[in-house]
This record gives C-alpha cells, sequence and structure tokens, in this order.
C-alpha cells in the first residue's frame, strides 16, 4: 500500500464514521493528548490524575486515576495496559476499569507535511457489563518553536448494562517549545456534551542511561453547562 495515500484513507474513513446520523456522546472527554510517535526500545511507567468540580451535579469533585505500563514493540507499534481507579462524594477510591491500548506510527517524523498515527484503545468496566472501543487519529505538525497536536475519536460503548452507541470527541494542542524541562501549551477539547479550554505546562528530563522523565499539569476550564467548572490534570512518566 502507497504510504503517502494511508492518511488520506484513515482521516476519510474516520470522517465518515463521525458522521453517522446516530452518533451521540455519553460522558467528558477531557484527558490526554496523544502523540503520534514510538520511540524503540522503549519501556515506561505512568501516572495520570484528574479531578473534575462541577457545581452543576450532585457529584460534585469526581477524581479519576490511572496507573499504566507501557512498552514499544517495534519501530512502528507500541502498547500499554492501565489499571483506573475513581473517586467522587459518593464513594471513597476504587478499581473501575481496565484498559489496553495500542498505537501504530503511521509515517516517519517530518516525512509528510504533518506526522500521522493511529490510536487503538479497549476499556472495561469492572462492576458493570459495560465496554468502550476507541480509535483516533493523531496528526502531529511543527513550525518554528510551535507543535500542534490534533486527536480525533471514534468511540464505540456497548454492553448489557448501557445503551449501545457511538461519540465523538476532538483534542487540539498548541504547545511552544521554550526549554526542554518548560514548554507551555494550551489545549482544547470538544464532544457532545463537553467543550473546554485551558493552560497546560509540560517538560521533560534526560536522567542518563536512555531514561527520562517527563511530566505535565493544568486546568481546563468548561466553556458550556454540560462541562465540568474545572477539569484539573497531572500526568508524570517515567521512561527507560
Amino acid at each position: 500500500m502507497n504510504y503517502s495515500r494511508r492518511p488520506i484513507i484513515l482521516v476519510f474513513a474516520l470522517l465518515c464514521v463521525c458522521h453517522q446520523p446516530d452518533a451521540c456522546a455519553d460522558g467528558f472527554v477531557i484527558d490526554k493528548i496523544y502523540h503520534p510517535y514510538v520511540q524503540p526500545l522503549e519501556r515506561e511507567i505512568e501516572f495520570r490524575a484528574m479531578a473534575e468540580n462541577n457545581s452543576q451535579t450532585a457529584m460534585g469533585e469526581r477524581r479519576i486515576y490511572r496507573l499504566g505500563y507501557g512498552q514499544s514493540l517495534n519501530e512502528r507499534w507500541s502498547g500499554e495496559i492501565y489499571l483506573i481507579g475513581e473517586k467522587n462524594d459518593d464513594h471513597g477510591l476504587r478499581l473501575d476499569a481496565y484498559e489496553l491500548e495500542t498505537l501504530w506510527q503511521i509515517t516517519e517524523q517530518g516525512e509528510y507535511f504533518a506526522d500521522w498515527g493511529l490510536l487503538v484503545e479497549a476499556e472495561k468496566l469492572r462492576t458493570r457489563d459495560s465496554m468502550e472501543i476507541s480509535t483516533a487519529l493523531l496528526a502531529e505538525k511543527e513550525w518554528r518553536r510551535w507543535t500542534g497536536t490534533m486527536n480525533l475519536y471514534g468511540i464505540y460503548e456497548f454492553g448489557g448494562d448501557i445503551a449501545n452507541e457511538f461519540d465523538t470527541a476532538l483534542g487540539l494542542q498548541a504547545r511552544y517549545r521554550y526549554t526542554r524541562a518548560l514548554e507551555p501549551a494550551v489545549e482544547l477539547y470538544a464532544g457532545e456534551d463537553t467543550l473546554g479550554l485551558g493552560p497546560v505546562f509540560t517538560g521533560s528530563r534526560r536522567l542518563g542511561g536512555g531514561r527520562q522523565f517527563y511530566w505535565e499539569g493544568g486546568v481546563i476550564l468548561g466553556l458550556d453547562s454540560s462541562t465540568p467548572d474545572e477539569t484539573f490534570k497531572v500526568l508524570l512518566e517515567y521512561e527507560f
């Protein structure tokens, strides 16, 4: 297959799915912006935490935690497994779900106008008959000291305890490469029931021996009544 046509075919296919008339949304899409790259021979341990503060619902503050382990499978593929915990005003921290994900780096960095990748995730709730399969088209483009990243999702939820439905979501990031230790960014998240925008700060530090520590933190502000007022997000990643 001609590699120069793959990104075009993937965009067309995903956009066709995203425009299904029965598409609807459930839940929030504010999470992590993925980049379309695989580092060969890399392993990582990742911790993510999010706190949603929503004055419009009785749930109040909801906290979601993810602990994951991942590694590259070859030069183009990587995989990761997560344990997902949740805590809110109604109950303490509990293991809520499991997730598997795989990332395919479609193009070489700098090969085309933008760099392309494809992310596939499968999440299974622990206490309910419910599963979610999502596919995201990843694109990234650098210009001068700026980097722009797009995550375009198609999400399908199904199971005996929920109504089967198809969702779409979009995540955008504009990041300024100030220094390796500090890269300020702005992120936008959009979905059927979500619209949020806010500042995020990222950075990394090399530890020697092929090891690296990466961090990320920010707050996404809700721009409509169905999105949490604030979503605080933190990510810590150890690569080795």
